[in-house]
């Protein structure tokens, strides 16, 4: 799927990535260390971690098909350099989802793990939400730049079309 209603797929998708993984990593977050959130929430942030995985290489192929099309100058490298890296971030999330959850099975069957040991869960999961936050703004600012760089330094377009 290179293309969706005419418009390329990696625009659209890349929308899903943007929100879903921070969303992801604020999940995990609370949920490694808030016990209360993390039994409302375990399942459902694994389910979204899972869900980032599998787009991540998704919305890769599509911006890897949408970079053929327009050129390859030095912005749209690096955005694509950084973009490439984003599943191990990604992978990263749904390691430390499957042990947020590991953590939540033990407790409700009553065999809980020592608060040493969930602690170093909680903080995995804060090192890996963080990095992969702050990777989803670095790929984005890059496709920002390679996108928009310079247009707002253009002066308004004057040929505007007008029907009679």
């Amino acid at each position: 799927m290179s293309t969706f209603n005419s418009l390329p797929a990696h625009i659209l998708l890349v929308h899903f990535i943007v929100v879903l993984a921070p969303l992801t990593a604020v999940l995990l977050t609370m949920s490694a260390f808030w016990p209360t959130a993390r039994r409302r929430l375990v399942w459902l942030s694994l389910a979204l971690a899972v869900i980032v995985v599998i787009l991540t290489p998704v919305t890769t192929d599509a911006g890897e098909w949408l970079e053929k099309r327009v050129g390859r100058t030095p912005d749209l490298r690096t955005h694509t350099d950084l973009g490439d890296t984003f599943i191990y971030f990604a992978l990263g999330l749904l390691m430390v989802a499957a042990l947020v959850a590991f953590v939540h099975v033990r407790e409700a069957r009553g065999r809980a793990l020592s608060r040493l040991l969930v602690g170093g869960v909680a903080v995995l999961t804060l090192a890996a939400s963080v990095a992969a936050t702050v990777q989803v703004y670095r790929i984005g600012e890059s496709g920002a730049q390679s996108t928009w760089h310079g247009v707002s330094a253009q002066p308004p377009s004057t040929h505007l079309t007008t029907t009679k």
